[in-house]
């Protein structure tokens, strides 16, 4: 993961501009086109407690974006979205695990929360495996439907993670 750069944009356009991704997420607009791109770029991290991160191959593709967001309480809402070509590959695990570990280890949060659309188990899957517990169901404005719609609410507690951390890798039994 790094920080989102102007060279980025091109990229960025190119695996945002799909209806799935822009339904499956609060901000994105749907059609997301390259001036989105560089607008969005060029805001990010610009909030304080706001930090946004690009997902990348080892080779430094771009294949999506995540991020730490302070907008609504206390708490840092984790949000995190692939180029579809990328799903069910555990990018997105990989990625908010390294999301949570920076904001408990470097910026030393006490909870973090995330939402899910209800019809987005893969999504939903990904925070549970990242430890998150389920609090609730809500409702969320996603842009590109110009509606809001029912998701299912997240959190996980700094204890928990430190617990699950502590196991070390899982062992397979045969």
């Amino acid at each position: 993961m790094r920080a989102p750069q102007l060279v980025d944009a091109k990229a960025v356009a190119a695996l945002a501009n799909d209806r799935r991704i822009a339904e499956s997420t609060a901000r994105i607009p749907h059609p997301y086109r390259l001036p989105d791109a560089e607008s969005w770029i060029a805001g990010v991290n610009a909030q304080p407690g706001e930090q946004t991160f690009l997902i990348t191959l080892a080779d430094g593709t771009v294949i999506g974006g995540c991020g730490l967001d302070l907008r609504e309480g206390p708490n840092p809402e984790i949000g995190y979205w692939l180029g579809v070509r990328h799903w069910k590959k555990g990018y997105a695990t990989e990625a908010v695990r390294a999301l949570i570990d920076h904001a408990f280890e470097d910026l030393e949060h006490k909870a973090l929360q995330s939402s899910v659309r209800v019809t987005n188990p893969n999504s939903r899957r990904v925070l549970e495996k990242c430890g998150f517990q389920w609090t609730g169901v809500g409702l969320c404005r996603i842009r590109a439907l110009g509606s809001s719609v029912p998701v299912d609410r997240f959190r996980l507690e700094r204890g928990i993670w430190s617990a699950i951390k502590s196991w070390g890798p899982m062992k397979r039994v045969a």
